[in-house]
C-alpha cells in the first residue's frame, strides 16, 4: 500500500509542476516517491519485482500524462486516450530499464544510467514516427523562463539533466538517513539540493538581466481571424477569408509596418500546388501587400497536387485509386510586391495520427485508416527536407514555423543555421478548446526564443497570438477566442547561440554513457551469478 501511495504522489507532483497552471519547483522532488517505491520493491520483494516496478511506474506516469495532456481528447477521443496510454507505457519501460540496471550495479552507476536513458528516451521522442515530446522534462520551465536563460547553451535537455540531478541528490540523502539515522545527513542533503537548484537559477537571472536587445528591428502586424475550425474554417471559402484578412490589415497597418502574418492554413480551400500563383490565397496576399510599399505577407495555406505518375510517389503520398495519387501539404508562403513569385515552405514535423500515419507499412494493414481521420484532416501530409527561410528584404530572413514544429528545439535551430533572423510561428490551436493545450503551446514558444536568442512573432487562428522577445518574455498578446490584430517591433538578430551551433549534444553524450553502463551491468551480473 505504501508503494502505491508513493507512486500516486509522484504522478501528482509531476502533474502540478507543469505549465501553464503549475509551479515547477515541485519537479525537483517529483520522482523521489517513485524512486523510493522502486528501492523498496528491489530490496524487499521476493517475486514479480519487474512487474511491480512497471505497474507502479505506469501509475505515476499515467497520472502525470492525464493531468497534463487530457485536452488532446477535445480534438479526438481516440488520439487523447492513445497519447496518454502509450506515452505512459514508454516512460514505464524506461523506468523498468533503470530497475534492471539498479539490481546489478551500485547507486552511482544506476543513477547515471537513469539520467542518461531518460535523455535518450526524450531524444528518440523528438525524432521517431510516434513523436510526442510534449512532456520532455525541460519544457516544465516555460512559464518561468528567467530560470533557464542558459538554455541558449544546452536547450531543454539541460533542464532534464538539472531535474534528475536534484531528484537523485535528495533521494540519496533520504537513503543515507534511513541507513544511519543521523539528522546531519538531512541538513547536508537540504543544503546540497538547495544549492543545486538555486545556483543555476542565479546564473540564469544574471543572463536574463544583462541580455542586450538587438539594435536592428522591424514592425510586424499579427492577424488573429478567430475562425472556429470545427464549424467555420472548412466551410468558409478563401475569398471570404481573404476579404477578412484584408479588412483586418487595412484597419491596423501603419507607415512603418514591414510584415503582416496570418495563421496556419488560413486559406483552407485546398489549392493545387501547380496553380498556386493563380490562387485566391496569392491574390489576396498581394492585395494586402499593396496596402503599403515594401510590406510582406506571410500566411498558411492548405495545398495538394494530384498526379498519375508512379515515379512521383513518395512515402507520404496518398492514393485515391489505380494510378491516381495526390500529395497533401500544410504550407506557409510569403508574398510581396517586390517579387512576382511567392516563397513556399511545407510543414515537415507532423502531428501523429492527424498528419502522419506512423509506420504505415506495418500498421495500415492492421488498423486500416483509423489513425488518419482525426482532427479535421484525412490525409498524410507531404514534407520537405530543408528548413526553408523566407527573405523579407535585403538580408532579413524569417523562419516559417508551422504549429507543432515549434515544440522541437533542435529542429528549429535548422532555420537559424539557414539564416533566420527571427521566428514566425503560424498555428491553429482551437482544436483543443479553451484548455491548457493552446496555453502550453504558446508557452513552449518562449523556450525557442531563448534557445536561439530570436524574437518570435506568433499568429494563431484561435489561440493566443503574441510577440515574444529574445529573453522569452511575452511583449504583447491577443487572448483566446478574440478576433483582432497586434503590432509591435521585432528585434533582428544575426548571432548564433552555442545551442544553435552544437544542438542536442547532451543526449548524444547520454546515449554512449547509457549503453556503456547497461553493458557493464550485464557483464558484471554474469560474472557474479552463482
Amino acid at each position: 500500500m505504501k508503494n502505491f501511495i508513493y507512486a500516486t504522489l509522484s504522478g501528482l507532483l509531476l502533474g502540478i509542476s507543469w505549465p501553464t497552471y503549475g509551479f515547477p519547483i515541485f519537479i525537483f522532488f517529483a520522482f523521489i516517491p517513485l524512486l523510493l517505491a522502486e528501492f523498496r520493491i528491489r530490496n524487499y520483494s521476493k517475486s514479480w519485482m519487474k512487474l511491480k516496478v512497471f505497474g507502479h511506474a505506469y501509475l505515476s506516469f499515467f497520472i502525470w500524462n492525464l493531468i497534463t495532456t487530457y485536452w488532446v481528447s477535445y480534438s479526438t477521443l481516440f488520439g487523447g486516450v492513445f497519447a496518454v496510454l502509450a506515452n505512459s507505457l514508454l516512460m514505464s519501460i524506461v523506468f523498468l530499464l533503470y530497475h534492471i540496471v539498479a539490481k546489478r550495479t551500485g547507486f552511482s552507476a544506476a543513477s547515471a544510467f537513469l539520467v542518461s536513458i531518460w535523455m535518450v528516451f526524450e531524444k528518440i521522442h523528438l525524432n521517431w514516427d510516434f513523436s510526442w515530446p510534449w512532456l520532455n522534462l525541460g519544457n516544465v520551465f516555460s512559464e518561468y523562463i528567467s530560470w533557464v536563460q542558459w538554455y541558449e547553451f544546452t536547450g531543454t535537455f539541460g533542464g532534464t539533466l538539472w531535474i534528475w540531478l536534484a531528484n537523485i541528490a535528495f533521494f540519496k540523502g533520504i537513503l543515507q538517513y534511513l541507513q544511519f539515522k543521523e539528522k546531519g545527513i538531512i541538513y547536508r542533503t537540504i543544503l546540497k539540493t538547495s544549492l543545486l537548484i538555486i545556483l543555476p537559477i542565479g546564473l540564469s537571472l544574471g543572463l536574463y538581466y544583462t541580455y542586450e536587445e538587438p539594435e536592428k528591428n522591424l514592425e510586424v502586424l499579427i492577424l488573429q481571424p478567430n475562425i472556429n475550425p470545427y464549424t467555420e474554417k472548412y466551410n468558409t471559402n478563401d475569398t471570404k477569408i481573404g476579404k477578412l484578412l484584408l479588412g483586418l490589415s487595412r484597419e491596423a497597418i501603419s507607415d512603418s509596418t514591414d510584415l503582416i502574418i496570418a495563421p496556419e492554413t488560413v486559406f483552407a480551400d485546398g489549392t493545387r500546388l501547380s496553380n498556386f500563383e493563380n490562387s485566391e490565397a496569392v491574390y489576396f496576399s498581394r492585395q494586402i501587400s499593396r496596402l503599403k510599399p515594401e510590406v510582406s505577407f506571410l500566411g498558411g495555406v492548405s495545398m495538394f497536387e494530384r498526379f498519375n505518375d508512379p515515379d512521383k510517389v513518395r512515402k507520404q503520398t496518398n492514393q485515391i485509386g489505380p494510378m491516381d495519387w495526390y500529395d497533401d501539404y500544410n504550407s506557409a508562403f510569403l508574398a510581396n510586391s517586390r517579387s512576382d513569385s511567392t516563397q513556399l515552405y511545407h510543414k515537415s514535423k507532423l502531428v501523429v495520427g492527424v498528419e502522419n500515419f506512423p509506420y504505415q507499412n506495418i500498421l495500415k494493414p492492421i488498423l486500416g485508416d483509423v489513425m488518419i481521420d482525426l482532427g479535421g484532416t484525412v490525409a498524410m501530409k507531404t514534407t520537405q527536407e530543408d528548413r526553408e527561410v523566407f527573405n523579407l528584404k535585403d538580408s532579413v530572413n524569417t523562419a516559417p514555423i508551422i504549429c507543432y514544429e515549434s515544440v522541437y528545439g533542435d529542429y528549429v535551430t535548422g532555420y537559424i543555421e539557414n539564416g533566420a533572423n527571427f521566428l514566425s510561428i503560424i498555428t491553429n490551436d482551437a482544436w483543443w478548446g479553451d484548455t491548457q493545450g493552446h496555453k502550453q503551446h504558446l508557452s513552449y514558444a518562449k523556450l525557442r526564443a531563448v534557445e536561439n536568442r530570436r524574437y518570435v512573432a506568433r499568429s494563431a487562428n484561435t489561440g493566443i497570438s503574441a510577440i515574444i522577445n529574445a529573453r522569452g518574455d511575452i511583449v504583447k498578446e491577443l487572448r483566446y477566442n478574440e478576433r483582432g490584430v497586434i503590432s509591435g517591433k521585432i528585434g533582428i538578430n544575426t548571432e548564433k547561440t552555442f545551442y544553435v551551433r552544437y544542438g542536442d549534444f547532451l543526449p548524444r553524450i547520454a546515449q554512449f554513457l547509457a549503453l556503456f553502463i547497461f553493458l557493464f551491468s550485464v557483464v558484471k551480473y554474469r560474472k557474479n551469478r552463482p
